[in-house]
């Protein structure tokens, strides 16, 4: 199956991007059920495990990929988790991150995202 690649987000090794995962990572996960989101207000390391995810398959840590602070988190996802299978750039977004610093420089653009994916 081919994954959706969002051309205008940069994506970390683990398949994250700043404010969710990766169409990629939603696919492996399959059925998303519940999503333990970070509180607004909660400083984010880069790739330190910042919120748990779990699908009818497992449950997942995702990681920073980036250092800041939550400043918002998707309530909806509270109700309809399912979101994030069916539009992870979009509506089925996770929280949004003010950054402390830079952007850093091992997240890929997606064409070297693109070139992880042919591994994977």
């Amino acid at each position: 199956m081919d994954s959706k690649i969002d051309t205008g987000v940069r994506y970390s090794k683990t398949h994250e991007w700043v404010s969710g995962i990766s169409d990629y990572a939603q696919n492996k996960l399959s059925d998303i059920v519940y999503i333990e989101l970070p509180a607004v207000g909660k400083e984010l390391r880069a790739g330190t495990a910042c919120m748990v995810i779990e699908s009818v398959k497992a449950a997942e840590e995702v990681f920073a990929p980036v250092s800041g602070v939550v400043t918002a988190r998707n309530e909806k996802l509270g109700k309809a988790p399912e979101l994030v299978n069916k539009d992870p750039y979009g509506d089925g977004w996770l929280v949004k991150v003010k950054l402390s610093g830079s952007v850093p420089d091992d997240l890929m653009d997606a064409a070297a995202y693109t070139e992880l994916l042919k591994t994977v």
